[in-house]
């Protein structure tokens, strides 16, 4: 008797959760050739995998204190030594001007690529990049990010594409014009007030230049008109990633859309992928209440990150996936950029790249020839 009430109870919380779930991703009039990535913190160096593993779709990128490709090589205490000081004060940071090893980071992107494991990194040479670092970042020393920078030139990206922004005293922060805590700090929401605007110089960068979709360049924006929504994550899980009830993937449930009328409406638009960095996640707790009060983190980043702002204007939908902590491998809720979901967390094979390229396919799978 009490295990059919068990049963039945289960099947009861069941579907009341399903009865909950977000919807899944609308299909948008998007030609994905004009995709974009950026990250901060573990979402740089999962926009950086992203771009490598799918550079055929990749237009640019833009990363927030960041480093190369591959640079953990499949382990937790490389990526939080060498390649970040993010172990400290358990682990000492041993970055130094050449610690990713950058030559051997190179030779692993080619064998991948032989390997039919990532897209040609020839790719590399016409994409735009932007990168993103303050001087008093102690997380990820701007060391890392001119180590990001030689690999780039080693993939045959020219510096001309390449738009180097050092912002002066800032943290390890996410730079904004004026939303967050003080630029200096490095704390959550790791969100600062910079009075610089890393969205519009990122999508500046990527989109303002020649004129691949009206209106270019990017426009100054007004009030955003367009409206977030929330979409569940699982349904573009590859059918052979760990249950979602695990968190073994390290995804959440639900993710996270900005729609600008004209895209709701069969416009033509483009597509920029927005990741947040570890203890970002909407369902992080953080030990103090991120700005706007409330528990967890919520949409502290999906919100106030900027690049809504300049989403209406400009015909770009914003993708803002989110990951999930995982008590032992993950707490802090970091995109795997070390191993934690297994060892081809890095190409097209991993579990995160694959959900959110297929994530990507979905949005353009209404694409129109206008």
């Amino acid at each position: 008797m009490k295990k059919t009430v068990r049963i039945i109870a289960g099947a009861a919380l069941a579907v009341a959760f399903q009865a909950t779930a977000a919807p899944p991703l609308p299909a948008f009039n998007i030609d994905i050739a004009e995709t974009s990535i950026s990250g901060i913190s573990s979402g740089a160096f999962m926009a950086v995998q992203f771009q490598v593993a799918h550079s055929s779709i990749i237009k640019g990128a833009g990363i927030i204190a960041g480093g190369p490709y591959y640079c953990a090589r499949d382990d937790f205490f490389r990526a939080t030594t060498t390649c970040s000081c993010t172990g400290e004060p358990f682990l000492d940071c041993k970055v130094t001007d050449a610690s990713a090893e950058v030559p051997a980071l190179v030779e692993a992107t080619r064998r991948f690529h032989a390997e039919r494991r990532i897209d040609d990194p020839a790719n590399l040479a016409r994409q735009r990049v932007v990168t993103v670092v303050g001087t008093a970042d102690g997380l990820v020393p701007p060391t890392i990010t001119a180590q990001l920078h030689a690999y780039y030139a080693a993939s045959g990206m020219p510096w001309s594409s390449v738009s180097p922004v050092v912002v002066d005293g800032a943290g390890h922060t996410l730079p904004t014009l004026d939303f967050g805590r003080d630029c200096g700090l490095t704390e959550t929401p790791y969100i600062g007030r910079c009075r610089f605007d890393s969205a519009k110089a990122i999508l500046d960068w990527i989109y303002g230049q020649g004129v691949p979709l009206p209106p270019a360049p990017v426009r100054a924006p007004r009030r955003p008109t367009g409206r977030f929504v929330e979409f569940d994550q699982r349904p573009y899980l590859p059918a052979d990633a760990p249950s979602p009830f695990t968190w073994g993937n390290g995804l959440d449930n639900s993710g996270w859309l900005y729609v600008p009328a004209a895209c709701a409406r069969g416009e033509r638009c483009r597509l920029h992928i927005a990741l947040h960095g570890c203890k970002q996640g909407q369902n992080f707790l953080p030990l103090r209440p991120p700005p706007g009060g409330g528990l967890y983190y919520g949409t502290t980043f999906v919100k106030n990150a900027g690049y809504h702002r300049w989403a209406d204007d400009n015909r770009l939908v914003v993708l803002y996936p989110q990951a999930v902590s995982i008590p032992g491998w993950n707490p802090n809720g970091c995109w795997d950029w070390w191993g934690y979901t297994g060892a081809h967390y890095a190409d097209r094979d991993g579990v995160q790249i694959r959900t959110i390229r297929a994530m990507v396919d979905r949005l353009a799978s209404g694409r129109r020839d206008n």
